[in-house]
């Protein structure tokens, strides 16, 4: 349907309201990251026009930002230095992630092409275990990692955001591996192919957009996962939204350096995203369209 330069006119004004919208409060968090303590609080707020300083980024990651002398390094320390945190949280939801899409994308071929007993039964308690609030087992999984000697390590946080994204990885895994005709797999078995080979040869190249989605969904759930982190580490690993509680100060709350740190978590998710976009969207659709 042709539509009049005046609804194009409207749709893109609506479009770019839509925008604004959602950018506006990434905009202002920013901009509370390089702003003088001072004009934080100002009334009426400043949002294009105040004073800009480095100070909260040199404080949460150890790096000097003035223009006079370029980019340096400082001495990692004191109470808001950061960067250890941030690649804690990076190593944890990368190999999270990796991890449980591996291994899901196993099970949700296996339960999109094998038939089997029960299976519709399997199904539903892999979603039960979803549905499941992490508070309900945190407690439990802290005794059981104390047993074991995983408390406050990295294969201890990643086994259990791996174990968390693993129900919503099948089951989104399986949707697309079900939007894939079986008589490629049916075809290719007659031919003498294992059913390994079809996989890793014809299934999952034809699913990777639908990975790819699955993999940005899990990555940032364990990016921002908090209970579980609060839970079973103590001093020497913490990830970005556990450390962001320490701003709040018995003297007040750093917001400045608070921003700062916001700012930087958000990079890689962002980064993540643009990796793996070429197969996001086509994921993201997989299925949504019926012959």
């Amino acid at each position: 349907m042709l539509l009049s330069p005046g609804q194009r006119i409207l749709r893109a004004v609506a479009a770019w309201a839509v925008v604004m919208l959602f950018a506006f409060p990434i905009y202002y968090w920013v901009t509370v990251s390089i702003k003088l303590d001072r004009e934080i609080f100002s009334i009426p707020p400043k949002v294009f026009s105040f004073e800009t300083s480095a100070k909260s980024y040199e404080e949460v990651f150890g790096i000097s930002l003035g223009f006079e002398q370029g980019l340096s390094v400082l001495p990692g320390g004191g109470d808001f230095y950061m960067t250890p945190r941030l690649w804690d949280s990076i190593v944890i939801a990368v190999c999270s992630t990796a991890l449980a899409i591996v291994i899901a994308t196993l099970a949700a071929y296996a339960l999109s092409r094998m038939r089997f007993r029960g299976q519709h039964h399997f199904v539903f308690w892999i979603l039960s275990t979803r549905m499941m609030p992490p508070v309900a087992v945190a407690i439990p999984m802290f005794f059981i990692y104390r047993d074991f000697g995983l408390l406050d390590t990295y294969h201890g946080v990643i086994l259990i955001h791996a174990l968390m994204n693993m129900p919503l990885a099948v089951l989104l895994l399986k949707s697309f591996f079900d939007d894939i005709p079986k008589e490629i797999d049916e075809a290719a078995l007659i031919d003498g192919a294992s059913r390994f080979l079809v996989f890793r040869k014809l299934v999952l190249p034809m699913a990777m957009g639908g990975i790819a989605a699955t993999a940005v969904l899990c990555f940032i759930f364990s990016w921002t996962e908090f209970l579980f982190v609060l839970t079973l580490t103590q001093t020497g690993l913490k990830t970005v939204p556990v450390v962001s509680s320490t701003f709040v100060t018995s003297t007040g709350t750093a917001w400045g350096n608070m921003a700062a740190l916001g700012t930087a978590a958000i990079l890689p998710a962002f980064i993540f995203i643009l990796l793996v976009q070429k197969n996001l969207v086509r994921g993201l659709t997989l299925g949504s369209v019926k012959q």
